[in-house]
């Protein structure tokens, strides 16, 4: 894998990496994917699994065009387990998909500061939640999730970073990784893999 080598430079990073190459894949329906973010947010994987269940049920299980996102009832949203607040944003993106023409083709042409920019002016997405777009419904090799905690975390414990500053936590997290582009997004993959094992 051409980005393990890359990554080896750094010496702590390199002590992380496992032998097991993570392959990011380029999913269709990326403005479904973008949803599917919104309904997992503040969930546990396993909830979050089975709302999108019963959302995909709605569609007879199959994954729905955004217009018929948007012709949904709320009342419907709403029985699958869906928070008021959630429903708006669900809606807002299928709004905002419709008016901006935003389709996975669109998607595939701009880059990740465009792309942050773009959907980011929806209401209930924030940078975080483009950024996961970005890792795992684009493929794209070189995102870099400051705000994660998951992230936070694993830096400060493996670069001996103080978390207690945010700022200072945050720009000295940046300069590091900085030296891992072109292939940010598999850094923050061995982090949570190694923060989690």
């Amino acid at each position: 894998m051409e980005y393990m080598s890359h990554l080896q430079k750094d010496k702590k990073l390199a002590s992380i990496l496992t032998q097991e190459p993570f392959v990011l894949k380029q999913k269709k329906n990326i403005p479904i994917r973008l949803m599917a973010s919104i309904m997992s947010q503040q969930l546990s994987t396993k909830v979050a699994a089975v709302i999108y269940k019963r959302f995909l049920a709605l569609y007879d299980g199959k994954e729905p065009k955004v217009a018929a996102v948007l012709a949904t009832p709320n009342e419907a949203l709403r029985a699958i387990g869906l928070s008021n607040a959630k429903v708006g944003y669900i809606k807002n993106v299928a709004q905002f998909c419709i008016e901006h023409g935003i389709t996975d083709r669109k998607l595939a042409s701009m880059s990740n500061e465009s792309i942050i920019e773009l959907l980011v002016q929806i209401k209930g997405v924030g940078k975080w939640t483009v950024e996961m777009l970005l890792m795992f419904g684009l493929g794209r090799e070189d995102v870099f999730a400051v705000d994660d905690l998951g992230i936070q975390q694993a830096m400060c414990r493996l670069y001996k970073i103080d978390a207690n500053h945010k700022k200072t936590m945050q720009q000295m997290m940046l300069q590091r990784a900085q030296k891992w582009a072109p292939y940010q997004t598999y850094a923050c993959l061995h982090l949570w893999n190694w923060k989690d094992s």
